[in-house]
């Protein structure tokens, strides 16, 4: 896609410093990090988001993502890493490109604020027909 930042990444048109890449995906270190190995995962082909992206597109960031958490362990040690994707505005994806967070955290940071939720139980009869609802449009 012609205005698309990532896209002008993967075409070499933009700098990024590369960590990974095969046939199918791009991996590179954000510039924006959330803390020191925060990295993003894209396919080459454009697409915007979960809905658009091909299953073998999707299938190929998420096997990537395990040789970099991987990598980013033997590197940098970390004990846990946050995988985080968005779509679509209201959930703040800032780049229309679809792409995963990877983000290493140390025991000795404070908790990953979108991680650390209240745990409110639900209504279960809400959680068992939005379900049911969305299990029946499963194709």
């Amino acid at each position: 896609m012609q205005d698309c930042i990532f896209c002008k990444i993967v075409a070499g048109e933009i700098p990024s410093v590369k960590v990974y890449e095969d046939d199918l995906v791009f991996a590179f270190m954000d510039i924006n990090p959330v803390q020191t190995g925060h990295a993003l995962i894209i396919p080459k082909a454009h697409a915007e988001n979960l809905w658009e992206i091909s299953e073998a597109d999707l299938a190929a960031v998420h096997s990537a993502s395990r040789k970099i958490v991987t990598a980013m362990q033997r590197a940098l040690g970390p004990v846990s890493v946050a995988a985080v994707q968005l779509n679509g505005k209201a959930v703040n994806q800032v780049v229309m490109h679809y792409h995963l967070h990877l983000i290493p955290r140390a025991n000795t940071e404070a908790p990953f604020k979108l991680t650390a939720w209240e745990m409110i139980p639900g209504d279960m009869e809400v959680i068992h027909k939005t379900g049911a609802d969305i299990a029946a449009a499963i194709d």
